[in-house]
């Protein structure tokens, strides 16, 4: 009973660090992606937090597995290496017998890979879809960074804004360059705000600021001071959102008897599928020999993890090609690993190693 707790509360110690460790790298990579995509104005800056958040929900059902699966990799490695395993082994009781505990804490985790899999992460990415269809429609300003020149999209105008105020409604040093009738306009002012008209047109309202207009090049030059001068900002028309398959809720893919509708129906639940046969794999890779490098094994099961999801993304695309029948799916390699687990588990329960080299040489 003694083993069996301080089993799980190591299980759970380790899974909450590797999790948190993984978010932080997804976390880390994401943000530098969407950090420059805001610099370069192709995404407001007050997106990425939404963004980032509602893509880390879609990577979840692969973060958790991988925490899970290193968690009890991880733990029984070093009770390989301090011993520990052998106490239990020595005290009567079986390797078989430490799947039990395992298996009961890793379920929790596998019903949250199935229900991220199954329900959120769809609705992360019909979300993610639906503000980046939103986010097209803003006005030109909503990607300006302060302190940087924007281009507008129909690259006759030129903005710059020294600073906004918290709601972003008022601004601060602004200047504009405007190309019209082959005639060139700047106009110059220190406050302005951001304003919508009846009509719903985007506007922004420059106050006690200069306008100069002339042609390049020339000395025809004109200065205009004004106590407030609007300009419309282009502003987009909202597209239609189109429902992509991996957005589409549960209840309308099991209606469905599409092949890419049955086709999304297995990835999602290869997620959970894959979880539990993947903690069931870190049970015999988990063993460490002494004569051998720690991080052996721990490479070795991460390349296996790696193999895994690698092939039910090339199953993925056979079906998608019509190679091979949605009706057999990703079984057969949920079948390999079942078995594959199955075998390793049965030999190290008989103290033999993992790949006997003499046998395969003897069969040959």
């Amino acid at each position: 009973m003694l083993f069996k707790t301080s089993l799980k509360k190591e299980l759970l110690t380790n899974s909450i660090t590797a999790l948190l460790i993984l978010i932080s790298i997804v976390m880390a990579q994401r943000i530098t992606v969407y950090l420059r995509f805001a610099t370069k104005g192709y995404i407001p800056n007050d997106s990425i937090k939404t963004i980032l958040g509602l893509n880390l929900i879609k990577y979840s059902p692969l973060l958790l597995s991988l925490s899970i699966f290193l968690a009890v990799l991880l733990t029984l490695s070093r009770w390989y290496r301090d011993h520990e395993m052998i106490i239990w082994l020595s005290s009567g009781m079986s390797l078989a017998k430490i799947i039990r505990p395992i298996t009961t804490f890793a379920l929790p985790a596998v019903f949250m890979v199935a229900f991220l899999s199954l329900f959120l992460n769809p609705w992360a990415v019909r979300t993610a879809d639906q503000y980046k269809s939103q986010l097209k429609s803003r006005d030109e300003l909503s990607t300006l960074n302060p302190g940087t020149f924007k281009e507008s999209k129909s690259s006759d105008r030129v903005f710059y804004v020294e600073s906004f105020d918290e709601l972003g409604s008022a601004v601060k040093n602004i200047f504009v360059q405007t190309k019209q009738h082959n005639k060139l306009g700047v106009v110059i002012a220190n406050n302005g705000h951001r304003e919508i008209s009846s009509k719903g047109d985007n506007y922004i309202i420059l106050q006690k600021g200069r306008r100069y207009e002339g042609i390049p090049n020339t000395k025809e030059f004109s200065t205009t001071e004004f106590d407030q001068y609007g300009i419309l900002t282009a502003q987009q028309p909202v597209e239609p959102y189109t429902e992509s398959i991996d957005s589409k809720k549960l209840s309308d893919v099991i209606k469905s008897n599409s092949l890419e509708d049955r086709l999304e129906f297995q990835w999602r639940i290869a997620s959970p599928i894959s979880c539990i046969l993947l903690v069931f794999l870190a049970i015999p890779l988990s063993f460490t020999n002494p004569r051998a490098g720690r991080s052996l094994n721990i490479i070795f099961a991460v390349l296996i993890f790696i193999i895994y999801n690698n092939l039910l993304a090339i199953m993925n695309t056979f079906i998608t090609l019509k190679k091979v029948s949605v009706t057999i799916g990703f079984w057969p390699i949920h079948l390999i690993f079942l078995l594959a687990a199955i075998y390793l588990i049965y030999r190290r329960s008989m103290n033999q190693p993992l790949f006997s080299l003499k046998s395969i040489l003897q069969t040959k």
